[in-house]
């Protein structure tokens, strides 16, 4: 390892910040994060990182730009790897004064907008939902129902301040009056809601194209509308999506680690959801496998001649996030929001493949010789989504 082994990471708060830190660690790397000011992530709780404090985005973009200038000047870091969509959209202002071990350039633009993903990927021959983008909110229709409604970017910035609208599903016209009359942000994309499994398809893009692929099948989902997994399996990588994949990222330019979202449907057609350009919340799995991507990404930034080398028999897991099971427990309490979303899992059914003991299974976030992380991250996950839902009922 290089003297300037130092990689800085965040925001500290991001679902893949925990594996992403001991993977890096394992690879000799020393490890410094960031993290909101008055948050308090689990990330403190692993053995060697240090954290420091900066004013959420969602508060001051040019506060917190400035502050981590003065924190890259101090700590003087090999690279910066963002953890996050708000970490990627700040990290093209730093580019130049740090090596960014993630997008930059062009590839935030893709890495944050899903208009010009579905275009690219429909140009390189994945198959794409149908997809009406929308410059207004006054001109919101649809054509289909049911139908997803999202805002086309991850992150708007407003005023000086970063936004994270998410989407509506609309069962029909009501649904879509209700929809229409909150605070929008467009573009906005329209698409049919299809119905299937999740699945992801991961791996690094080197000098020598794409290497070290593996892939997921989502178990469970946080919330069951569609969110992050809170459980998710080993699958084979379907052979015929290689090669338009790799069309899809040659033709965006794309470096580094990247997770392609999709939707297997009934018919076993897997539909291209949305490109991950930076480090992902079921993170634990690849790690479990084998697979370390994320110090994989900051070798390639250090490196651009390094070569990942995969695991050459990754066994075959299930991955588990504790405290995103157990609140998926309490969605599929709630209920669906949406007459369209048809199929909702069963409460007792649900309780029974949580409790189904198997030896394939992983959780997110354990370290034998780190207990205490795997505790403080349940604990802040679980009494994060407590507060939300009082707030909600407020």
């Amino acid at each position: 390892m290089a003297v300037n082994d130092l990689v800085l990471i965040g925001f500290g708060e991001a679902y893949a910040s925990i594996e992403t830190a001991w993977s890096l660690r394992d690879a000799g790397f020393r490890v410094a994060a960031f993290a909101r000011r008055g948050e308090r992530p689990a990330l403190r709780r692993v053995r060697g990182v240090t954290l420091h404090e900066v004013t959420a985005p969602e508060e001051s973009v040019e506060q917190t730009l400035d502050e981590l200038r003065s924190l890259i000047a101090s700590l003087e870091p090999a690279a910066l790897m963002p953890l996050d969509d708000a970490s990627v959209l700040l990290s093209r202002a730093l580019d130049g004064e740090v090596t960014i071990a993630g997008p930059t350039g062009e590839r935030v633009d893709y890495a944050l907008d899903k208009a010009l993903q579905v275009e690219a990927a429909h140009a390189a021959g994945l198959l794409v939902p149908p997809t009406e983008v929308v410059d207004s909110a006054d001109d919101l229709r649809v054509g289909e129902y049911p139908a997803f409604v999202k805002p086309a970017r991850a992150l708007y910035e407003i005023d000086g301040r970063l936004t994270r609208p998410t989407g509506k599903v609309v069962a029909d016209e009501s649904e879509l009056e209700r929809a229409s009359r909150e605070e929008w942000h467009p573009p906005l994309l329209v698409q049919p809601l299809l119905k299937g499994t999740g699945e992801g398809l991961f791996g690094t893009v080197t000098r020598d194209g794409v290497r070290a692929l593996s892939a997921h099948r989502r178990v469970r989902m946080l919330n069951p509308q569609g969110s992050a997994s809170s459980a998710c399996e080993s699958i084979a990588v379907d052979p015929e999506l290689v090669e338009p994949l790799e069309r899809f990222l040659g033709a965006i330019g794309w470096s580094g680690l990247f997770m392609v979202e999709l939707l297997r449907d009934a018919e076993g057609r897997a539909w291209f959801m949305e490109l991950n350009g930076r480090a992902w919340g079921s993170m634990a799995l690849a790690r479990r496998r084998g697979f370390e991507y994320p110090a994989w990404a900051v070798q390639t930034a250090l490196d651009p001649d390094f070569v990942p080398t995969p695991p050459t028999a990754p066994p075959d897991i299930v991955a588990r996030h504790l405290g995103m099971e157990l609140a998926h427990l309490a969605f599929v309490i709630r209920g669906p929001q949406s007459k369209a979303l048809a199929g909702w899992p069963k409460l007792w059914p649900t309780i029974r493949a949580m409790a189904r003991p198997s030896r394939r299974n992983r959780f997110y976030n354990w370290r034998r010789s780190e207990p205490d992380v795997f505790v403080a991250d349940t604990w802040s996950f679980v009494r994060f989504f407590a507060r939300r839902a009082l707030r909600s009922e407020q």
